[in-house]
This record gives structure tokens, C-alpha cells and sequence, in this order.
């Protein structure tokens, strides 16, 4: 699956830095390569946090794994992400 805009969502921010949620059934490995964002680079800006939350479909109902991806370059046309920090839960009940 590509970069889908619909998918990505301001949380919070708008004049300064802005942190997004973006659901997707990529992989972090994936959406951490440069360019995967360029779809958005308009609306990206260098320091951006990105919470990306992977889902196992495209009905986004069943959660696969969440990280953080901080935007550390964009050009204009091209948009680069830190690699994520993962985010880690236990549910013991």
C-alpha cells in the first residue's frame, strides 16, 4: 500500500509544529523510507511528529502495531521521517 492523504490526520498545531495521525496497513519500515510522505509535503513541515498506527486490514479495525515518525526533512517535493519509535503495550487482562 502507498502513502493514502485521506489517511493522515492533523491531532493538534497548525501554525508551528503539528503533530498527525496516520493509519495504515504498511509497515513502519516502509513508512519511514524518504518519499513515502511526498503525497503531503505541502502540509508537512520539518519537526512534524507523525503517529502512525499499522492496522492487519484496510478496514482498520484489528491494531498491529504504533510508532512515532518525526518529519526531519522536506524540500518541498520530498519528504523524509525519522525512523520510528516504536510504541510498546501490555494488556493483562
Amino acid at each position: 500500500m502507498a502513502f493514502e492523504a485521506k489517511n493522515l490526520e492533523l491531532l493538534a498545531g497548525g501554525s508551528g509544529l503539528c503533530i498527525w495521525g496516520y493509519k495504515t496497513t504498511d509497515a513502519a519500515a516502509d513508512v519511514d523510507t524518504a518519499g513515502y510522505f511526498n503525497g503531503a509535503a505541502n502540509r508537512l513541515k520539518v519537526g512534524d511528529l507523525i503517529v502512525r498506527t499499522t492496522f492487519t486490514t484496510t478496514a482498520f479495525t484489528t491494531l498491529s502495531s504504533q510508532g512515532f515518525h518525526t518529519v526531519s526533512a522536506n524540500d518541498g517535493s520530498t519528504v523524509d521521517v525519522n525512523d520510528t519509535l516504536a510504541v510498546t503495550a501490555t494488556d493483562t487482562d
